[in-house]
């Protein structure tokens, strides 16, 4: 009966023990790694460029056919190591399949640089014998070491990721398992594998058994660099939105300018369009609309030089656009199960009937309401959808992320002359800005206070510090000028 996997990958870094890992595997009659077969440099270990009648060349063109000429080896189970910088075709591929099994070996990333740096520093990579051993004390690098933390964390997230949405599972070894001879029998079983081994390998030898004080020559200026990263994310905002696609059907884009709109809504969306469609000489239902992923690659395929753009709002100002459009508001367009249930449910003082004696005091009341609703919906503490009206900017920019970046994020506060520098960048002289939205029934400025801003910011914590916004200021208006006589 053929075993629950065909190969193997071990899924490591440099200086975690990989090495040392693959002498163990080797030792079982059952395994067999064949080291970093798709490393950019070589096929396997250092100066080797063919294996199993594949060259370096081949490789390169075609990494598959190196995959399933291993693969195809009768006998042992094969597999190989793979670190974040190796060909990323292959990692794609084996994260999806599920005969193919995963070890995931990690170490102290602080230990893996400060090793990795030695080995630099020195050219020894691996010790067979004590009496060859070299060494050297290095010098801790704090901007270096962030990028190595940065590489090392995000390949790890990325395969937790990657097993978490397929429903797999993977082996995890630490560098100190390595010495762990029952755990070395285990990941033998992992494998499918029932023999044993009785013996670590000694094959290689540690290189730098030294504590880190002996290793680098800037130790106290180490800690203290490492006592300021914030090694548990303690800064971090918390995100709990669903993941977005990028609504590519949503984006507007015009029929002779190569612009492109990608709109979030809540914010001046058909001030905009208005303003791309005179752009474009045409009624504003010429725009083009209704995309697919493959007919907006086309339009853009069709215009050299395109741009695409989106527009971000104050937060405290979105949440009040929204809140007067989608709930207040009634008739098209407008959430009237959601209001009801936002009056039922969670007792927000909405007015039953019509607006007739709805005041700013009551409209005041009611959207400090809602604006505390969206902090428990946001957080995924609420029965009613996380609604692209009022999710996160952040959250709908990622999601446009998947497809294509904006070129340019334009601010809500500074639409006229952002959208007039963006009409240049296409060579077309700027149009005035048409604001169409309808009157709210009473104005953010009406009601603006301190409460409403800390009520929006701990809604919109992301937001805020995304995109660097402070307290909502109100509108400038022009002066008025005197009447002619």
């Amino acid at each position: 009966m053929a075993g629950p996997f065909d190969y193997f990958v071990i899924l490591a870094e440099m200086r975690t023990g990989s090495n040392f890992l693959e002498a163990n595997v080797n030792a079982f009659d059952g395994l067999i790694c064949h080291g970093e077969a798709f490393n950019p440099s070589f096929i396997g270990h250092s100066g080797v460029t063919e294996m199993f009648g594949v060259t370096l060349v081949q490789r390169e063109k075609d990494p598959f056919r190196l995959l399933s000429a291993l693969v195809a080896q009768g006998g042992a189970l094969p597999g190989f190591r793979f670190f974040h910088d190796h060909d990323p075709r292959i990692l794609t591929h084996v994260l999806n399949d599920r005969r193919c099994a995963k070890v995931i070996l990690t170490r102290n990333p602080l230990d893996s640089y400060v090793s990795l740096k030695i080995a630099a520093a020195t050219g020894q990579w691996k010790l067979t014998d004590m009496r060859h051993q070299r060494t050297k004390r290095i010098r801790f690098d704090p901007a270096e070491f962030r990028d190595h933390l940065d590489r090392v964390q995000g390949f790890q997230k990325e395969i937790l990721h990657s097993l978490q949405c397929s429903g797999q599972t993977g082996f995890y070894l630490a560098y100190d398992d390595l010495q762990d001879l029952e755990v070395l029998n285990g990941l033998a079983r992992f494998l499918g594998v029932s023999e044993t081994v009785d013996a670590v390998s000694d094959q290689l030898k540690k290189q730098n058994p030294a504590p880190l004080s002996d290793k680098v020559t800037n130790f106290a200026e180490m800690q203290d660099a490492l006592a300021q990263l914030d090694r548990f994310d303690l800064s971090r905002t918390p995100n709990f939105e669903p993941r977005r696609g990028p609504s590519v059907p949503g984006y507007v884009a015009g029929a002779q300018v190569p612009l492109l709109f990608m709109p979030i809504q809540g914010g001046p969306v058909d001030a905009v369009e208005q303003w791309l469609a005179a752009l474009d000489g045409a009624e504003q239902g010429a725009l083009r609309r209704g995309f697919t992923q493959k007919t907006l690659r086309q339009w853009k395929r069709q215009r050299p030089g395109h741009r695409a753009f989106t527009v971000v709002t104050h937060p405290l100002e979105r949440a009040h656009n929204t809140f007067c459009d989608r709930i207040l508001r009634t008739g098209p367009g407008s959430f009237g199960e959601i209001r009801a249930t936002l009056r039922k449910t969670y007792k927000l003082p909405l007015p039953t009937g019509g607006l007739e004696g709805y005041g700013p005091d009551a409209h005041r009341a009611a959207f400090l309401a809602f604006l505390q609703f969206l902090k428990g919906n946001l957080n995924g503490q609420t029965s009613i959808r996380v609604d692209p009206a009022w999710a996160t900017q952040s959250s709908l920019m990622q999601g446009m992320a998947q497809f294509a970046l904006p070129d340019m994020v334009v601010r809500a506060e500074r639409l006229t002359e952002e959208l007039a520098v963006l009409a240049a960048q296409v060579g077309l002289a700027p149009r005035g800005l048409i604001v169409g939205r309808a009157a709210h029934p009473v104005s953010l400025s009406t009601i603006y206070d301190h409460a409403l801003e800390d009520a929006a910011r701990d809604a919109y914590q992301r937001d805020y510090l995304s995109f660097g916004y402070g307290a909502w200021q109100p509108p400038v208006r022009p002066p008025e000028r005197p009447a002619p006589r």
